[in-house]
């Protein structure tokens, strides 16, 4: 494998845990921990830290959709290294002769000698 893509991979997955820890705190009733943060502080209240949270869960799941598909592109396909390796072994095998032996005719000239008689 490309080192490339398992730094991808790597990433996608601490992303993957990273979105699944902001959904748990989060909460659709408004409550949560995010309530929890209203009481200590109220200059970064509830509603901006639902706000906050929720675009972090949108940019960790654009993130991870992006990963996703430039690890596609990184990671060469199956059927571009069967080709690859086909490819080199024609290039390796050696070519069959195209000359006939004296006094031999091709397949196709076999044919044609029924019709001289």
């Amino acid at each position: 494998m490309h080192a490339a893509y398992i730094v991808i991979s790597i990433i996608i997955v601490l992303a993957s845990v990273l979105l699944t820890l902001v959904v748990i705190v989060q909460n659709s009733k408004g409550g949560g921990l995010a309530a929890n943060f209203a009481s200590g502080n109220q200059t970064f209240g509830v509603r901006q830290t639902a706000d906050f949270l929720e675009k972090l869960t949108w940019g960790l799941a654009a993130t991870i959709i992006a990963l996703c598909i430039i690890a596609n592109f990184v990671l060469p396909s199956k059927k571009q290294q069967s080709t690859s390796t086909l490819k080199q072994q024609l290039e390796q095998t050696e070519q069959p002769a195209t000359e006939f032996p004296a006094g031999t005719l091709p397949i196709e000239g076999a044919a044609s000698e029924s019709e001289t008689k």
